[in-house]
């Protein structure tokens, strides 16, 4: 892998970008409808394979939570959890859970492949139910937006599968940022480069043009829910592996993004961004079948932020790297230590820069200068807790809609930017609109299959 330092119309954009249109900011307000805690909340379990089985299990161990129903598209998955909570009611399809439970359950973790999260969550909210659902969000801008208000007017306790969020790292970094330990922010540069990444989530593609039986064990109709028909085949879906596809997943930039950039958001207060462009991996950029099918296995995503009293300038450059993109070299070498970490935020400043590796302590560069400096200190938290303890009257929690959803909206513009690479693509956030290049538009929704519509698709 090489280094992928700024080309030249990279920074003139950067440099400019400060004459470009600015669109009025999308703002929520939180609010809540919590239970009585006079009892136990009484949870359903939407996914409890992979990423939905360390769910179930974290909302098994809350003493304050009664697992009354579970449901998976996969018998294997059911037929796991349901040894672990035997007691719990068993489906199949998700609609089924939510109308024969409606009365019988107050929340729902959401915990499926990206493409099925807006339906379920919209249909358990419009329910009263509270939602905790695994980044990102949603699959599409729109639904992501769609959602949030949904969420915000229903009044219902939600969060975001952002769980790194409740551990010192994160809130370090965060108070950190706050409190301007480094000055005015000047740009940042986020990355995942996690070891193995590449070669075990994402493809090359296309999808076979023939497809299998699937398995008895595997309900492929509900896996495939609101997404096109597409015919069965093994290892390259179910379990793990649909991410690389642009029909269920959003590519690396979409997933492990909400995680790298939390900190960051929160921190600096960032509203919707002005623009975004990305430069991507050049094989698959040149490939019209891989375009048109999967996500690229590497890509360089520049987003411009308004400008706030924590910046330097109206405008932040925020960058994002993953694959066979690295940040520049000479921003790696402001960190001392023997590696540059995979997956991690560098954040400069007019007084020094700030290094926020992924689940870890961030560092305050030069460490020399900073050898003195009285940094916050921080308990670890548990994310699915703090959402129980929200929805029986506790404190909101601190990953919610109102808060996640602007940010994994910005996220999810720059898998609309990879779409249309090496396109600046200004934002209109009210409108929701690309003003300079409409064309990418129809690239912030889907079309639901028939039989799969709800809240307007």
């Amino acid at each position: 892998m090489t280094d992928h330092l700024h080309s030249v119309s990279r920074r003139k954009f950067i440099q400019t970008a400060a004459t470009t249109a600015i669109a009025a900011p999308f703002i929520i307000r939180c609010s809540s409808n919590a239970p009585s805690a006079d009892r136990k909340l009484n949870h359903a379990c939407i996914g409890v394979g992979g990423m939905g089985w360390g769910d179930l299990q974290k909302f098994k161990e809350d003493p304050n939570v009664n697992i009354v129903a579970i449901c998976d598209v996969d018998a294997n998955n059911l037929k796991k959890a349901s040894e672990l909570v035997p007691g719990a009611r068993i489906y199949t399809d998700w609609r089924e859970l939510l109308k024969k439970e409606d009365d019988k359950i107050d929340s729902v973790n959401v915990t499926v492949p990206d493409h099925n999260h807006f339906a379920i969550a919209y249909a358990a909210i419009k329910k009263k139910k509270h939602v905790y659902c695994q980044k990102p969000m949603c699959h599409d801008v729109t639904e992501v937006r769609l959602l949030t208000e949904a969420a915000v007017k229903a009044g219902v306790v939600t969060q975001l599968g952002t769980q790194f969020a409740a551990r010192p790292g994160d809130k370090t970094a965060v108070q950190l940022l706050k409190d301007g330990a480094i000055g005015k922010i000047k740009h940042a540069y986020l990355c995942s480069n996690r070891p193995g990444a590449v070669e075990n989530y994402r493809l090359v593609g296309p999808r076979p043009a023939q497809g299998e039986q699937p398995p008895a064990f595997l309900n492929w109709e509900l896996w495939t829910g609101t997404a096109p028909v597409r015919p069965y085949a093994p290892e390259i879906y179910h379990p793990m592996k649909w991410r690389a596809w642009q029909d269920f997943g959003t590519g690396w930039s979409g997933d492990i993004g909400c995680h790298i950039f939390d900190a960051v958001w929160k921190g600096l207060g960032l509203k919707p961004p002005i623009s975004v462009i990305s430069e991507v991996q050049k094989s698959w950029k040149e490939s019209p079948e891989r375009r048109g099918d999967t996500w690229p296995q590497g890509d360089h995503i520049t987003w411009m932020f308004r400008g706030n009293e924590k910046t330097e300038s109206d405008v932040l450059p925020v960058e994002w790297f993953d694959g066979e993109f690295y940040p520049p070299q000479e921003i790696r070498d402001l960190f001392k230590g023997a590696e540059y970490p995979a997956e991690s935020a560098m954040l400069i400043g007019t007084d020094g820069a700030m290094l926020i590796p992924h689940q870890e302590l961030p560092a305050l560069l030069p460490e020399e200068k900073f050898v003195s400096y009285k940094v916050p200190a921080f308990e670890s938290g548990n994310h699915y807790h703090a959402f129980v303890v929200a929805c029986i009257g506790g404190p909101k929690t601190e990953s919610h809609f109102a808060q996640t959803g602007p940010m994994t909206e910005a996220i999810l513009l720059g898998t609309v930017a990879n779409r249309v690479p090496d396109q600046l693509l200004e934002w209109d956030a009210v409108n929701m609109k690309f003003p300079n290049y409409p064309d990418a538009e129809k690239y912030l929704r889907r079309t639901y299959r028939e039989g799969w519509n709800s809240g307007g698709f």
